[in-house]
C-alpha cells in the first residue's frame, strides 16, 4: 500500500515536473520563435522624435513655429521634465517602472485583480512604459485576438532588450515626448500648452495628473468639456496613485482632487495660439532659408530653436510706414475694388449667424487697426455693418456717405461708375469689407468707421544693422495673409538710379575724385535693338559738371560717360563683388540700373558703404540650436579671446577681433557716403529730414514702373521698393517722393533706438573746399551754398590726373543749350533761359529712345 501511494505521488510529481518543463519549453519556444523576426530595438538609441521648430526674438518671445501637418510636438530632454510630471505618468501607467526589467508580472496580476474587484471601473494598463515605447515606436497597435497576443509577446521581448541598452530616464524621455495626448498634441510639453497654456514647470499636481490620464483615451472619452465628469474621475484616480506611491502628501491630494478641471478648451485659460503673432514675411523667409540650408525634414521635424534678428518694435514701424504709402497712393487712384467676397442673405438675419459666417471668410486679418465686416443693410446715405470682434450696440455701426466720396466703383465690365456720393454707390448687402476706425488726431476720439481695401500696388521694405548684417525689419508686401510672396527677397526688379553708387564707387577706385569734371551732354549709341539716346530726367544738359553733382542730381548722361570711361567690365565686377548680382551683363544701359535685382541684395550692398567698405552678410538668424540645446549655427563669427576669462584687469573690456573681408577702399567708401549725403541735403531726396547724418540714393525707372530709395545712418541701412507686381507705370511719382517718406518715417524710430553719428573719416586723406558747380578749388575760408568740403587722398590734387574733362569717348557737340550752374532737376515743362541767353521749351517727360535705360532719377 505504501509502495502504491509512493508510486502514485511519484507519478503526480513526475507529471507536474514534466508539465512545468513542457510549459517552460513551450513558452521558450514561443519566445524564441517570435524573437527571431523582430525590428531592431537599437535604433531607438539614436531616435529623435519629429518635433516643432520654433522661432524666437532675441528677448525670448516666440514669433512662430513650424511643423509637419498633423503632429504638434515639443521635445523636452529627460533632465528638463519636472519630477512631478514623471511621477504622474509613472503612477498612472507603471508604478514599478524603476524596478522592473522591461515587463512587470506582478503589475499584470495586480491590474487584473483591481479590474475584477472594481468591476472594470478602475482599470490599469498591464503594459509597462517600456512596453508602450516598443508598441509606439516599433510595433502595431493590435489589441484583439491572436495578433494582440503576438504583439504582447513581442513587446515583452523587445522591452527586455531595450532595458539593456537604454537608461530608465532615456526610456521615459522617449515615452513622454512621443505619446499622443489628444488635441493634435504629441508629448507632454505640447499637451501642457494645448490644455493649460503652460510650460511643464508651471503645471499643478492636478494638471499633471490629468495629462497622465490621457494616454488611455487621447482622442475621445476624457475630453475636458464633453467628458468632464469622467475626466475628473480619472484625474482623481491618478492623484490617488501619486499619493499612495508617496509622490504627494495627503493634504495636496485632498486639495487637488477637490478643484475643478480648468482648461483652455473650457475657456478658463486663453489658447497659446491667441498669443502667437501672425505668420509674417520675416518668419516665412527664415523657414525658406533654413529649409534650404538644413534640409526640409530637419527644419520641420528637428525641434530647432531659432533666435531671429528681428526687432519687433521696428518691424511694426516698417509695416506701418510701407502700408501708409501704398494705401495713400491707392486711395489717390480713387477706384473701389473691395474684397470681392460676399455672404448669402440667409446668414444675415441674426448676429450669431453672420458672425460665424464672417469668421470663415478668407480675408486678411494681419493689418494693424483693420477689421473684417459685413454689410447688413444699405440705407439712403449710410450702410450698416457688422464688425468682427466689435460688439453690436443699440445704434449699430455705419459707413457714412462722407467716407465714400473718394472712390468710384469698378463695374463688372471693367468700366468705372461715377464718383460715389452715398455708401450704396460702393457696397451692397452681404458684401464683406475691411474697415478701420477714424479718430481725431487731437484726442484720439472716435469719428466714424471707414472703408479700406488692400492696394493693387505693392512694395517691400527692409532694414539691417550696417556692422553685423542683422536684419532688423522686413516687410515683403502690404499684407502677408493677402499675398505670401516676399517682394523684399524674391521680387526681381530694376533698381534704376539706386544702382548708380556702384558705378561711382568703381570710378573713385579708378582715379576719379568727387571733383572730377564729367561732361553732361547728349549721347547716341547704336545697338542691335536700335539707336539708344539716354537722357537726364529733366531732359536738360548741363555741360562739364563735378562728379558729386552727378550723383546728387542723378544725372544719367554723366553716369553713362563714367561707365564707358572705366569700362562696364569694371562696373560689373564691383556689382558682383558687392552682391548686387551674381553675374552682371556688361551692357552700358545696366549702368543706369536696367538689370534686375532684389531689395535684399541692394540693402546688403549699401551696408558696405555705410560701414567703411567691409563685407557684411545679411542674416535673419543670430543662432540655431538643436533639440538638445547645442548650437549648430551662429552668424557672428567674430573672435572674443577674453570672453571666457574668469576676470579682466580693472578698466579693460573684452577684445573682439573681426576678420571681415574689405570689399572697397575705406577712403572710397567715405567719399561715396559724403556724396550720397548730398543727395539728402540738396539732391533728389532733399525732402528727408532726420536728426542724424543720413546718406542715400533714389531710384526711379523708365515710366516710373519701379521706385526705390535706399539710405543709411552710421548704424542702420534701410531700403524701400514700390511697384506693381506686373510692372506698369505708377504715373507721376519718384523714388524720393514715394519711397523717401517710407524711409524717413521708419528711420525716425530707428534713430531713437540705435542712434547715429557723423560718418567716420578714415585716415590717409585731407579735406579741400570745392565749388560743387564748377569743381574749382576754393580757399579754406570760403563759404556759401556752392562750397563743399571734399575728402581727397593724401597726395591727390583738387581735380584729377585724368585730363580736363571726362567724356567717356562721347564727344560734346557745339552750341548745345546748356543750363546755368545751380539749376535743379525740376521737371517744369515750361520755357526756360539757357546759359547762353537763349530760350527753350522743355517737355515734362524725356524720351528715352528705343532701348530701356533703367534709372532716371
Amino acid at each position: 500500500m505504501l509502495r502504491f501511494i509512493g508510486s502514485f505521488f511519484g507519478a503526480i510529481f513526475t507529471m507536474l515536473t514534466l508539465g512545468v518543463l513542457f510549459a517552460a519549453l513551450t513558452v521558450g519556444a514561443i519566445f524564441w520563435m517570435y524573437s527571431s523576426d523582430l525590428p531592431s530595438h537599437e535604433r531607438l538609441t539614436q531616435y529623435a522624435p519629429p518635433t516643432i521648430s520654433r522661432i524666437y526674438t532675441g528677448e525670448g518671445r516666440i514669433l512662430d513655429e513650424f511643423i509637419r501637418e498633423g503632429e504638434r510636438r515639443l521635445f523636452v530632454p529627460a533632465e528638463d521634465i519636472p519630477d512631478l510630471v514623471k511621477q504622474a505618468f509613472i503612477s498612472a501607467e507603471d508604478k514599478n517602472f524603476y524596478i522592473h526589467k522591461g515587463y512587470d508580472a506582478g503589475g499584470m496580476i495586480a491590474a487584473l485583480v483591481e479590474a475584477v474587484k472594481s468591476r472594470g471601473s478602475d482599470v490599469r494598463g498591464a503594459s509597462t512604459i517600456t512596453q508602450q515605447v516598443m508598441k509606439n515606436f516599433l510595433l502595431s497597435g493590435d489589441r484583439k485576438g491572436t495578433k494582440g497576443i503576438e504583439r504582447k509577446i513581442k513587446e515583452i521581448i523587445l522591452a527586455t532588450r531595450l532595458e539593456s541598452v537604454l537608461s530608465k530616464d532615456r526610456i521615459l524621455e522617449l515615452y513622454l515626448n512621443e505619446i499622443d495626448l489628444g488635441q493634435r498634441s504629441f508629448g507632454v510639453a505640447a499637451a501642457a500648452q494645448a490644455y493649460f497654456n503652460k510650460t511643464l514647470d508651471q503645471l499643478t499636481p492636478g494638471e499633471a495628473a490629468y495629462l497622465a490620464a490621457l494616454p488611455k483615451s487621447p482622442g475621445k472619452g476624457l475630453h475636458p468639456v464633453r467628458d468632464y465628469d469622467r475626466a475628473v474621475d480619472r484625474r482623481n484616480y491618478v492623484l490617488r496613485q501619486m499619493w499612495e506611491n508617496g509622490y504627494i502628501d495627503k493634504a495636496t491630494y485632498d486639495t487637488e482632487r477637490a478643484l475643478p478641471l480648468k482648461t483652455v478648451q473650457s475657456g478658463d485659460y486663453p489658447s497659446f495660439r491667441e498669443a502667437m503673432p501672425d505668420r509674417s514675411y520675416f518668419t516665412e523667409e527664415i523657414a525658406r532659408q533654413l529649409s534650404k540650408n538644413f534640409g526640409s525634414d530637419e527644419f520641420f521635424t528637428g525641434g530647432l530653436t531659432i533666435r531671429a534678428t528681428l526687432d519687433p518694435e521696428l518691424q511694426v514701424e516698417a509695416a506701418k510706414a510701407l502700408r501708409i504709402a501704398l494705401e495713400k497712393y491707392d486711395r489717390g487712384r480713387g477706384v473701389w475694388r473691395g474684397t470681392g467676397k460676399r455672404l448669402p442673405a440667409e446668414v444675415l438675419g441674426t448676429e450669431a449667424d453672420w458672425r460665424a459666417a464672417l469668421a470663415s471668410v478668407d480675408v486678411p486679418r494681419d493689418i494693424a487697426g483693420w477689421s473684417p465686416a459685413v454689410v447688413l443693410s444699405v440705407g439712403e446715405k449710410d450702410a450698416r455693418i457688422g464688425i468682427e470682434g466689435v460688439d453690436e450696440d443699440a445704434d449699430g455701426h455705419f459707413i457714412p456717405a462722407e467716407d465714400v466720396t473718394w472712390a468710384r466703383k469698378r463695374l463688372s465690365d471693367g468700366s468705372l461708375a461715377k464718383k460715389a456720393r452715398v455708401a450704396g454707390d460702393l457696397v451692397e448687402v452681404g458684401d464683406v469689407v475691411l474697415v478701420r476706425p477714424v479718430t481725431k488726431d487731437a484726442d484720439g476720439s472716435f469719428v466714424r468707421w471707414s472703408l479700406r481695401q488692400v492696394p493693387e500696388v505693392q512694395g517691400a521694405f527692409m532694414a539691417m544693422d550696417v556692422n553685423t548684417g542683422r536684419v532688423l525689419a522686413m516687410q515683403g508686401g502690404f499684407s502677408y495673409q493677402e499675398s505670401v510672396f516676399n517682394r523684399a527677397t524674391l521680387a526681381k526688379r530694376q533698381p534704376g538710379s539706386s544702382f548708380k553708387p556702384f558705378v561711382y564707387a568703381a570710378a573713385l577706385d579708378s582715379g576719379f575724385t568727387p571733383a572730377t569734371i564729367v561732361v553732361d551732354a547728349p549721347i547716341e549709341v547704336n545697338t542691335p535693338q536700335g539707336l539708344w539716346t539716354p537722357k537726364n530726367a529733366s531732359n536738360k544738359f548741363y555741360g562739364p559738371t563735378p562728379l558729386r553733382t552727378g550723383i546728387e542730381q542723378s544725372r544719367n548722361l554723366m553716369t553713362v560717360r563714367i561707365a564707358e570711361e572705366i569700362g562696364m567690365q569694371t562696373v560689373a565686377g564691383y556689382a558682383e563683388k558687392f552682391g548686387v548680382y551674381d553675374r552682371m551683363n556688361p551692357f552700358l544701359a545696366n549702368a543706369l540700373g536696367a538689370q534686375e535685382t532684389t531689395l535684399f541684395q541692394m540693402v546688403a550692398a549699401y551696408a558696405m558703404f555705410a560701414n567703411g567698405g567691409e563685407r557684411v552678410e545679411p542674416t535673419l538668424v543670430d543662432r540655431v540650436q538643436d533639440r538638445y540645446g547645442r548650437t549648430i549655427y551662429r552668424h557672428d563669427q567674430r573672435v572674443c579671446g577674453d570672453c571666457t576669462a574668469a576676470d579682466l584687469p580693472r578698466g579693460e573690456g573684452v577684445e573682439i577681433t573681426s576678420n571681415r573681408e574689405r570689399v572697397m577702399d575705406a577712403i572710397t567708401a567715405y567719399q561715396l557716403t559724403s556724396m550720397m549725403e548730398g543727395v539728402i541735403q540738396r539732391g533728389t531726396a532733399r525732402g528727408i529730414n532726420l536728426p542724424v547724418p543720413i546718406a542715400g540714393k533714389t531710384g526711379t525707372t523708365n515710366d516710373a514702373k519701379d521706385v526705390w530709395f535706399i539710405g543709411f545712418s552710421s548704424t542702420v541701412v534701410a531700403g524701400c521698393y514700390i511697384g506693381y507686381d506686373t510692372p506698369r507705370s505708377l504715373g507721376d511719382v519718384s523714388g524720393g517722393g514715394f519711397c523717401g517718406p517710407v524711409f524717413e518715417s521708419f528711420m525716425k524710430s530707428a534713430v531713437k533706438k540705435y542712434g547715429g553719428s557723423k560718418f567716420k573719416v578714415p585716415p590717409g586723406g585731407h579735406f579741400v573746399n570745392i565749388d560743387r558747380f564748377t569743381g574749382a578749388v576754393l580757399p579754406a575760408e570760403a563759404s556759401g551754398d556752392n562750397v563743399v568740403a571734399e575728402y581727397f587722398r593724401d597726395g591727390e590734387e583738387g581735380l584729377t590726373g585724368l585730363g580736363e574733362f571726362v567724356d567717356g569717348g562721347f564727344a560734346m557737340g557745339q552750341n548745345l543749350p546748356l543750363f546755368a550752374y545751380g539749376e535743379t532737376e525740376a521737371d517744369t515743362g515750361s520755357t526756360v533761359t539757357t546759359a547762353t541767353g537763349e530760350t527753350a521749351v522743355i517737355p515734362k517727360k524725356a524720351d528715352f529712345g528705343t532701348v530701356s535705360s533703367g534709372g532716371l532719377y
